[in-house]
């Protein structure tokens, strides 16, 4: 039986992985400072004490959570450190991996509904989305994302692992390791076919069907700079969405597992959750004018 497995990352690369080290460590630092940014400015600036930067900071969190879980194994295997994961390890690594990722699928979920409201019903919104009904809907997509990934999870680990122990991939995913069990993976791939339809293109589906309501609304909108403004607070999470949405559909919506796909993985796994933050801050006047106090308050010296 398998104890351990041995995680290739990017070894057709040769020489080339002590080059891109510098570049994945850049962008995990990246990632961590800008996330983290964005939660201190939401927690300190009164100004931000809404429902839509309350739920930018919780994805945030979840960024940070979520590039911690693959990225420090990645480096480490990129440095020549350790490229071996421990049989736990290796499942515990899917499944935080797995839970996290439908976590930010329903988070955007949330997040586009409470722009729906927000356009589509002004009055309401206020008494609709009190701080009591914004922390359940912060919470609700954890407890969603760590029960769905459990039974692909479980159905997973009970597989039969005699080797081959090479997973082609920089962390352990489903498909990697389906396709090095001994025995017959049909009910595990089910299982997480099954969960990729209702974690990924379920959200996917009704974040399109607000968007429709909302695209609905704004064009009945007659003032030009009233479209601009009721758009402009969608923008970025529409960026965001499509990024993650775009790879993790096609990765996760195919029956087979590719060489390939630990490539397209590095989209939402590094760059998405790096370029996250900048998308919300460049793209959001009140964050943006906030920042820039924060620089002129900084550099200003002061004279005693």
């Amino acid at each position: 039986m398998v104890e351990e497995f041995i995680l290739l990352a990017f070894v057709d690369l040769h020489r080339i992985q002590i080059i891109i080290f510098p570049f994945f460590l850049l962008t995990y630092i990246t990632c961590i400072m800008g996330n983290l940014a964005i939660i201190v400015v939401v927690k300190l600036e009164h100004s931000l004490h809404k429902p839509m930067y309350f739920f930018i900071a919780v994805f945030s969190i979840l960024e940070i959570m979520f590039v911690s879980v693959t990225i420090p194994k990645l480096l480490a295997i990129l440095l020549g450190y350790n490229n071996t994961i421990s049989f736990i390890g290796c499942f515990t690594q899917m499944y935080f991996f797995g839970s996290l990722g439908v976590t930010e699928c329903y988070l955007l979920v949330v997040m586009v509904f409470d722009r729906y409201l927000a356009i589509n019903k002004p009055l309401h919104y206020s008494t609709i989305m009190t701080p009591t009904v914004c922390i359940g809907l912060g919470i609700f997509p954890w407890i969603l994302a760590f029960c769905t990934v459990s039974a692909p999870s479980i159905t997973t680990a009970k597989l039969v692992y005699c080797g081959p122990n090479i997973i082609d991939h920089f962390f352990c995913d489903f498909a990697s390791l389906q396709s090095l069990a001994c025995s017959d993976p049909f009910v595990s791939s089910m299982s997480t076919n099954l969960a990729a339809i209702v974690d990924i293109i379920l959200p996917f589906i009704i974040i399109i069907g607000f968007y429709v309501y909302i695209i609905m609304t704004v064009s009945k909108i007659k003032s030009k700079e009233g479209k601009q403004k009721a758009f402009s607070t969608c923008t970025s999470h529409l960026i965001v969405a499509s990024l993650y949405y775009g790879t993790g559909m096609i990765i996760y919506a195919k029956p087979k597992f590719s060489h390939y796909d630990k490539y397209l993985s590095l989209m939402y796994t590094a760059l998405t959750p790096t370029i996250n933050p900048f998308i919300y801050t460049f793209r959001n006047r009140e964050v943006k004018e906030i920042f820039r106090n924060s620089v002129k308050r900084a550099i200003r010296p002061t004279f005693l």
